[in-house]
């Protein structure tokens, strides 16, 4: 018996969209693959159909039919798709197939993520199209700025754009009634806890002009990537979950977060002894309980719980310095 074609990922969760709690469904869809394919932290540049345009269509189509095999339309509310790298690179997601995720997500908001070279008129108004116009916002397109620095965009992350690029995507998006959903990444490469958290807070204050919603997401060590061979050897740690809570304490806008790997050692976690109550776990939970609801009292409870525990964080932004390493090959 053939074996059904289903995305690479797909789950039912929920998501804080304009101000309202919403189910949700996520798919990750196996594409032609990221085109940039260089970004230091990202594993998903490792997934691709190195397949001919026609065989492209008919398996993406597959894994979209395979959705509606096994998720109800009554079962969720919003739609979010991603893929290796740009759901609106024409190369990786051909044309075609924009219009099968139109016509899957009709009537519900849809939530799709690209690079910023590929936000283009043509390509948000043939999905809008098949997508329930009539809706508020029937379309947000989620771009990975990860910092408005552009010097650790491109030193730390090799991302291959810059602010510039993602206010011009975002002016674009506007204008075709588009909404925008920026990603910001906290601690790429290079950057000592104390520098992660100030570029998070100041590309929180420099983005919140352009971008209807802002997401933090905290670096994780992804397998058969660049930033694993740094962790491996001891040149990287993920971010602490208290750097995580300060920001967003002290952010001056929302600004959502879903703290994946956290506790564990591959992502953001506080010290390494777990038995000193570093309060991971209860820290990950307030997060995702706090992206849901904006209430920051949430935050201030777990901060305030962990006064006693916060010494080795403290200690790490006090004198953990910078390697002076050169960032330029």
């Amino acid at each position: 018996m053939e074996r059904p074609i289903k995305p690479l990922a797909s789950w039912k969760g929920q998501d804080r969209y304009f101000g309202e709690v919403n189910s949700t469904l996520t798919a990750i869809f196996l594409s032609g693959g990221c085109s940039w394919n260089r970004c230091r932290m990202c594993g998903y540049k490792n997934d691709r159909n190195n397949c001919g345009r026609d065989e492209l269509i008919a398996h993406m189509k597959a894994q979209v039919s395979w959705l509606g095999e096994n998720f109800k339309p009554e079962e969720y509310q919003l739609g979010k798709i991603f893929t290796s790298g740009s759901v609106f690179d024409p190369n990786e997601v051909p044309v075609e197939v924009l219009d099968t995720f139109g016509e899957f997500f009709r009537g519900k908001p849809l939530v799709a993520e690209s690079r910023c070279e590929y936000v283009t008129e043509d390509a948000l108004s043939r999905l809008l199209k098949t997508l329930d116009a009539g809706q508020p916002h029937p379309l947000t397109v989620a771009i990975g700025l990860e910092t408005t620095n552009d010097e650790i965009r491109e030193k730390s992350i090799d991302k291959g754009n810059n602010f510039a690029d993602f206010i011009k995507a975002a002016d674009t998006a506007h204008d075709a009634g588009v909404s925008v959903k920026a990603y910001l990444l906290m601690k790429p490469l290079f950057l000592t806890e104390k520098e992660a958290m100030d570029d998070m807070a100041s590309s929180i204050k420099d983005v919140a002009p352009y971008a209807d919603m802002i997401s933090m997401n905290l670096c994780t060590v992804q397998g058969r990537t660049e930033l694993e061979k740094y962790w491996q050897r001891g040149s990287f740690r993920p971010p602490y979950l208290w750097s995580a809570v300060k920001v967003l304490l002290d952010a001056d806008v929302f600004v959502s977060c879903d703290p994946v790997g956290g506790g564990f050692k591959r992502g953001p976690h506080n010290g390494e002894k777990q038995h000193d109550g570093c309060l991971d776990k209860e820290i990950v939970a307030a997060i995702n309980e706090y992206s849901l609801s904006a209430d920051k009292k949430i935050l201030e409870e777990v901060w305030n719980a962990g006064f006693d525990c916060r010494d080795e964080w403290e200690f790490v932004l006090e004198n953990e310095t910078s390697w002076n390493m050169p960032l330029t090959r």
